[in-house]
């Protein structure tokens, strides 16, 4: 390690980590530098999509417990909630998550083959249907992206959190 390296802002005793700079949220944060052991394209878009599904997840979550489907009995506990559909409605999801993964990469699924086209961005599936992205500068597009990320790393703190209150205190989380 060099006498003058930049220091880490996020973490201001360790050096900072010279692959994420340049990518929207980067605060220097690598404590296990996995930037220097695994390709950094692969690990933001890991971060997104947990992200996204993470939101999706705090959403379905609280919402499960006021709102039930027709034809399956309710459950205060969203933990059990998927006893409640059974193993097949489950399965459902894990396929089609599958498919949609394989088809949004091309059939390009491992960390290898992901970013074969160097023109590919993490995250940046081309899915727009509501034009959001559309007539945006560069600079408003990064606080969009932003947002995205830093609204992820929440949620995926916020779905660990109310699955453990439910597991520790047994109750419902409202």
């Amino acid at each position: 390690m060099a006498l003058n390296a930049e220091m880490s802002r996020a973490v201001p005793f360790l050096v900072a980590p010279t692959k994420t700079a340049g990518y929207v949220g980067d605060v220097g944060f690598d404590p296990l530098g996995f930037s220097d052991l695994f390709d950094i394209k692969w690990l933001r878009e890991a971060e997104i999509k947990h992200g996204r599904s993470s939101m999706l997840a705090t959403v379905g979550f609280v919402l499960q417990q006021y709102v039930s489907l027709p034809g399956y009995e309710h459950c205060n506990d969203s933990n059990m909630a998927p006893n409640a559909v059974g193993a097949s409605a489950m399965l459902q999801i894990v396929f089609w998550m599958g498919v949609l993964e394989f088809w949004t990469n091309k059939g390009n699924v491992t960390m290898e083959t992901m970013f074969a086209d160097p023109d590919r961005v993490p995250g940046n599936l081309g899915f727009d249907p509501m034009g959001l992205g559309k007539n945006k500068s560069e600079e408003e597009m990064e606080k969009i992206q932003l947002n995205e990320i830093k609204n992820g790393r929440l949620a995926m703190l916020a779905i660990g959190g109310m699955i453990h209150h439910n597991w520790i205190t047994g109750e419902a989380l409202f």
